[in-house]
């Protein structure tokens, strides 16, 4: 090669591993921020001891050390370490790696697969995973930032341990760089109060902390220290007024919550803005915001969850900082309205009976009969339809004869549910006068 083409690295200026990369730890004794599950007596050190080691999904915010902690499994087990990403392979890639698994395991040897964002396989690809975790071909260790529960298969979630990978604290992230200073031998060039603006950038995550040491050590000249501005100037980032995984976070949603349950527009307007200016995701606080237009407005103003899911709609079409306008609307529109638990307590106590008497079959009457033995079986007999019977109303029973009629809904006499109780005693007039169950 022509030196006009080759690489060229100016004198001083080799490129180095990230320091992220190079502080990387060598040993479970070494991840930070994870005591819980790495420390003497934390579920991982204990699996490791007991020499069986099963299936587990890591949950767990970014840079909280899920993927270096499965390579570190592997290596204190002895088991084979193989990694894929949910997001760049497909069946074909699952295939060979069970078939290489195979293959390792008839030569007497086991292969941990680490699968990142496993949340990001649909169901069939998860499922996948199933003969041969049972089989003990593989022992699986799936990394998620996302709620198991809801984007993980039951099926999987079974034969798998949940761990929780908790966000850094200001200590661990401390830690973190005191590591860093050690290995390049030199202090950060930060004064004490941009230090800790630094750490609250991070917001929880590790890698994120050593990726702003490394542009500030960039961006420091000889015998130079930076404060509070300085820093952020030579990051052009701003250190979040609370970290978004940690109390301030929850303090101020439940203060958002409560100020608008309590019917307060002013205080609602404030703890919204307050969570703006703190770099919230607006569409975390515009699902908030339908959660509490479903939980404490409800059937009380039916418009409330419609105008919520407007202003969802008209922050993704606006985006930021526009967008935000349509979601404080909504906020004071909920702070406003008439207020209802009504159908979030009739949900919760038909929950309740729903699991209690899961297994009773629909009255009869009330069931289709597509075959001629379902029909004589009286599938459908004795069923009147509703738009043929005086007001529309039939008032038959339709809960499982050995219910009997239950009432979970119970409307206030406020907003719009002032006209739902109204309906709901003159159809119970009418349900008692026809002979139906009162």
């Amino acid at each position: 090669m022509s030196d006009l083409f080759a690489p060229h690295e100016p004198e001083g200026m080799l490129a180095k591993r990230p320091l992220a990369d190079r502080l990387r730890p060598q040993s479970l004794a070494d991840v930070t921020g994870q005591a819980h599950l790495t420390g003497e007596d934390g579920a991982l050190r204990r699996m490791i001891d007991s020499g069986s080691l099963g299936s587990m999904i890591f949950w767990g915010p970014p840079g909280t050390g899920k993927t270096t902690v499965a390579r570190l499994l592997s290596g204190e087990t002895g088991l084979a370490f193989e990694q894929i990403s949910a997001i760049f392979s497909g069946v074909a890639d699952l295939k060979k790696v069970f078939e290489t698994a195979r293959a390792r395991r008839m030569s007497g040897r086991q292969t941990l697969l680490f699968v990142d964002e496993i949340h990001r396989f649909n169901r069939a690809q998860q499922d996948s995973f199933l003969p041969v975790m049972e089989d003990g071909t593989i022992i699986l260790v799936g990394a998620t930032t996302e709620n198991p529960s809801f984007e993980l298969n039951a099926a999987l979630l079974s034969r798998a341990r949940v761990l929780t990978f908790r966000s850094h604290d200001a200590e661990s992230l401390a830690e973190l760089l005191g590591r860093a200073e050690a290995t390049e031998g030199k202090p950060l060039p930060l004064d004490e109060d941009a230090r800790a603006s630094l750490i609250r950038m991070a917001d929880g995550d590790g890698r994120a902390a050593l990726t702003l040491a490394e542009e500030v050590w960039r961006a420091a000249r000889k015998g130079e220290t930076f404060d509070v501005a300085g820093l952020q100037e030579v990051v052009q980032r701003r250190a979040p007024v609370y970290d978004k995984g940690q109390d301030g976070h929850y303090n101020l949603i439940s203060a958002l919550h409560k100020a608008v349950r309590g019917s307060d527009p002013d205080a609602a307007l404030y703890y919204l803005c307050r969570m703006f200016d703190a770099g919230e995701d607006p569409l975390y606080l515009g699902r908030r915001l339908v959660r509490m237009a479903v939980e404490d407005i409800g059937l009380a103003d039916p418009q409330a969850l419609v105008i919520c899911n407007a202003a969802k709609d008209a922050y993704d079409y606006l985006g930021s900082p526009e967008g935000e306008l349509a979601l404080a609307q909504a906020c004071v529109y909920l702070a406003t309205a008439p207020k209802s638990n009504a159908v979030y307590t009739a949900y919760k106590a038909a929950m309740r009976a729903a699991k209690q008497n899961g297994s009773l079959l629909p009255p009869k009457h009330i069931l289709n009969a597509p075959t001629k033995l379902m029909k004589g079986e009286g599938y459908g007999d004795g069923y009147r339809y509703d738009h043929d019977e005086p007001d529309a109303f039939s008032g038959q029973d339709y809960f499982p004869e050995k219910m009997g009629r239950q009432t979970f809904y119970d409307p206030p006499e406020r907003g719009f549910e002032r006209d739902i109780r109204k309906r709901l005693d003159w159809w119970d007039k009418l349900r008692k006068e026809r002979g139906g169950a009162g």
